[in-house]
């Protein structure tokens, strides 16, 4: 771009005159309220549709996140329980294996193999 002497760049003035007329409509009266009537008028809009959603059992974006976030929770918990049910199984194997070495030890010529179904 070429600088154009004493009065600043073409684009600094186009920023300078994009300035005046933002400070021009933001200072007008008249402006002011019909800006104020749209963002009403939008706020009314989403009003109707969240209403005609709700008429007609649809969720809400909020309602579906807070769901999502629900559905997130319960399958942490249930995770949790499964690894502890894994635990669990893994001491009651230990367990029956002891009790099977001590019985192999103390005679009784009966030998059990624990049977305990694992999740894969």
């Amino acid at each position: 771009m070429r600088e154009e002497a004493g009065g600043g760049g073409l684009r600094e003035r186009g920023e300078e005159a994009l300035g005046d007329l933002a400070q021009a409509l933001l200072d007008n009266p008249v402006f002011g309220q019909a800006l104020t009537k749209a963002l009403g008028a939008g706020e009314r809009a989403a009003q109707a549709q969240r209403s005609a959603m709700g008429a007609l059992n649809i969720p809400a974006a909020s309602e579906v996140e807070r769901l999502e976030q629900r559905l997130r929770s319960l399958s942490n918990r249930l995770e949790a329980v499964e690894d502890r049910l894994d635990e669990m199984l893994d001491e009651l194997a230990a367990n029956r294996r002891r009790s099977s070495t001590d019985e192999a030890g103390s005679g009784s010529g009966e030998e059990r193999t624990p049977t305990i179904p694992r999740r894969g």
